[in-house]
């Protein structure tokens, strides 16, 4: 079983940067890829990046491709996701979500969730 617990959400201009932090639980972390979704009010929740158990291999919806980037430290059981050049339309929720399996992009998929952060992007 993994507990996740997403941090560093906050307001920043249009331009700015944030990085997000996804702690985890569990002795088996390194065994989970992870992925970042994000949920703007009034819409689904959208897959952002996904990163394997190792960290070697990463993908990016083509909506944050070249902003975002995702990072994970298994000895600190933790996932980064850094966000430069933020615009008003990245405004969402951001969960982090554990997997057996890397890439998966469907909500329905994830066993494992957090409780999400606020990133708000002003104009």
């Amino acid at each position: 079983q993994v507990q996740l617990v997403e941090s560093g959400g906050g307001l920043v201009q249009a331009g700015g940067s944030l990085r997000l932090s996804c702690a985890a639980s569990g002795r088996t972390f390194s065994n989970y890829a992870i992925s970042w979704f994000r949920q703007a009010p009034g819409k689904e929740r959208e897959f952002v990046a996904a990163i394997t158990g190792s960290g070697l291999g990463k993908v990016y919806d083509d909506s944050v491709k070249g902003r975002f980037t995702i990072s994970r430290d298994n000895a600190k059981n933790a996932v980064f996701l850094q966000m430069n050049s933020l615009n008003p339309e990245d405004s969402s929720v951001y969960f982090c979500a554990a997997s057996s399996y890397f890439n998966r992009r469907s909500v329905s998929e994830y066993r494992y969730w957090g409780q999400g952060t606020q990133v708000t992007v002003s104009s």
